[in-house]
């Protein structure tokens, strides 16, 4: 995620904090200055991250409980809204996403109980939004929000997956997350009209971070439903122009005039992928070097090579997660064999969908093209 900035590497998963975060910080301070002075400002500030503490120790609940299922966490992000804990993959099955979901809010509440015999007789969990004389107080009832907050039934928060695999023990996996999205939206809507009306931005935040979330949800749901079985071969594109290495940025501004390519792979003398040059990298370069730059210096070279027989919703993962417009697609032998991108993907699911609707229809599987030598 832009702008994050990596803060420590703890049980093999990356935790970053966003930039954002840090206004949060500001707000609170200026907060908890104006209602009691220098002193209720730093004791605001140390709230704030223990209760970010807290939210960090929930996701990490996540990654955790995903490992069991053999299931790697990329990363831990702390952002103003909250926490995004980046897995791998979501579970296949309904059970494990289950315990994934749970074991987030289940963090919270062994917070709180640890925390609760050492609060006050005038506890009050919702009074977080001014300095209370026992800090031990704000952040148990802090935790006890964060989990009445995280099991609200709005996907994809954790009560909305919670949601979500209980209705897929029952019915197809695409139908339970259309039916969880729809309610994560109505709850995001109403949420975000009530924090406009009341003067609440932050609820507000969260709520569109929501709607849009399910929207995404249900539409990745919707792509692995009409993408089952089919693999990188049946979307690639098998005609195609790649690059050598020893190329100039002219070279690559006439494939892209000759060609309706964008994106090009980067092969070397033994035609094996050493790189991707896009179309942004391309035009940066031209302004900042000319067009007798190297490709080899302007390519980008974290780029993965997937395999034609990988699973399709598995290679947009991998797209998705890199950043990269294209994938270079290779064959059992290592040769280059075709280029992944989102346009021919987003033609195939249409197509698909389109034959679905039809019930005698099969199924389209194209069969490769030969591509030419290099």
């Amino acid at each position: 995620m832009r702008w994050s900035f990596h803060i420590a590497r703890i049980a093999g998963i990356d935790v970053k904090i966003h930039a954002t975060f840090f206004l949060l910080l500001a707000f609170y301070t200026l907060l908890f200055y104006g209602q009691g002075g220098p002193v209720a400002a730093i004791q605001g500030v140390v709230f704030i991250c223990l209760v970010f503490l807290c939210v960090l120790l929930h996701e990490f609940g996540h990654a955790m409980a995903a490992r069991r299922y053999g299931i790697h966490t990329h990363d831990i992000t702390l952002l103003p809204i909250g926490g995004l804990a980046r897995l791998e993959r979501m579970p296949d099955k309904p059970a494990e996403e289950l315990v994934v979901a749970i074991c987030g809010p289940l963090v919270n509440v062994a917070i709180g109980a640890l925390l609760f015999p050492f609060t006050s007789p005038d506890f009050n969990p919702f009074a977080l939004d001014r300095i209370s004389p026992s800090l031990v107080d704000m952040l148990c009832g802090a935790n006890m929000l964060l989990v009445l907050f995280n099991l609200l039934p709005a996907f994809p928060m954790d009560g909305g997956r919670v949601l979500r695999s209980l209705l897929a023990m029952r019915m197809d996996y695409a139908r339970a997350t259309n039916i969880a999205a729809s309610i994560g939206q109505a709850l995001a809507f109403g949420g975000g009209l009530f924090g406009l009306l009341n003067h609440q931005p932050m609820l507000a935040l969260v709520a569109l971070f929501v709607f849009f979330g399910a929207q995404s949800e249900a539409a990745h749901a919707q792509m692995r439903s009409i993408s089952n079985g089919l693999r990188v071969r049946d979307a690639m594109i098998t005609r195609f122009e790649a690059l050598p290495h020893t190329a100039s940025l002219h070279a690559a501004c006439e494939a892209v005039l000759n060609t309706s390519q964008g994106d090009f792979p980067v092969v070397n003398t033994s035609g094996a992928v050493c790189g991707v040059l896009t179309r942004d990298d391309l035009i940066a370069a031209l302004r900042k070097s000319g067009a007798d730059t190297p490709v080899a210096e302007i390519m980008r070279t974290d780029v993965p090579t997937i395999h034609d027989t990988m699973l399709l919703d598995r290679a947009f993962q991998l797209m998705q997660q890199g950043g990269t417009p294209a994938l270079p697609v290779i064959n059992s032998a290592g040769v280059l064999v075709g280029l992944f991108t989102p346009e021919n993907v987003g033609e195939l699911m249409m197509i698909q969908s389109a034959l679905k609707a039809v019930p005698e229809a099969k199924p389209l599987r194209p069969p490769p093209l030969p591509t030419r030598p290099f």
